[in-house]
């Protein structure tokens, strides 16, 4: 190889990492935007929804703020899904080290993901279990929590959640499922509520299977202890 050739080789290498540079400072100033304009403007939909959709399914969502969805469904998903939600920065480090332990034994794919987490993933990315995703996931996140209040989190993650086919957030599921609209939702309602997050298309709080009726009464006592130890105290 010539001079001239090294030369050549060498302002090509600096091109591509001066490319690669400019594109993840670009990349990340978007998603930050992005991050921030969430803060003040209800997301107009998720990438969920589109996948739905391109699949035929409809959309049924209507946004409300906090203050008009009842405060039980806050406690009740904080009991099922997040208890540490008020204290934790966005991640549950114990929850994902568990997590961590269990993939490495060759187990299904898990994140150990907060309500945090989780409005992130709904919020900007797709639903598999890749590391990729993962990532991305805590990039979000990060951001998420320094530039959100808590509150803001937890209204955004009721409101574009999937609780049934096409029915996304706590208005259109309490519509849909006890014919009321969010502000009026019982202790036992919002319970039936969050015990159907981990399937939402498989069990419906409205026609609750034995399995989900007693998860729901687990929920219930643990909303007792929500409110007991202010653990919802940041939302309320």
């Amino acid at each position: 190889m010539t001079f001239a050739q090294r030369v050549t080789r060498a302002a090509t290498g600096r091109q591509v990492l001066r490319f690669l540079f400019v594109m993840g400072v670009a990349l990340a100033t978007v998603s930050v935007g992005w991050v921030t304009l969430y803060r003040f403007v209800p997301p107009p939909g998720t990438p969920l929804m589109l996948i739905r959709m391109a699949g035929g399914a409809g959309i049924d969502k209507s946004w409300r703020s906090l203050d008009e969805i009842s405060p039980n469904l806050s406690q009740a998903v904080i009991a099922s899904e997040d208890t540490l939600f008020c204290s934790h920065a966005g991640f549950d480090w114990a929850s994902m080290r568990q997590a961590w332990q269990g993939n490495l034994a060759g187990g299904q794919l898990r994140g150990g993901s907060t309500i945090s987490m989780q409005t992130a993933k709904n919020a900007w990315l797709w639903q598999d279990r890749t590391y990729l995703r993962k990532g991305l996931e805590a990039w979000f996140t990060l951001w998420m929590e320094l530039l959100w209040p808590k509150a803001r989190v937890m209204e955004v993650y009721l409101n574009i959640i999937e609780w049934g086919d096409g029915i996304y957030g706590a208005e259109a599921a309490s519509h849909a499922f006890f014919g009321k609209p969010a502000a009026g939702l019982t202790r036992r309602e919002a319970a039936l509520m969050a015990a159907v997050l981990p399937n939402p298309l498989r069990w419906s709080p409205a026609k609750p299977t034995r399995y989900i009726a007693s998860r729901a009464n687990v929920i219930q006592q643990r909303m007792s202890t929500v409110v007991r130890d202010g653990l919802g105290a940041c939302v309320s």
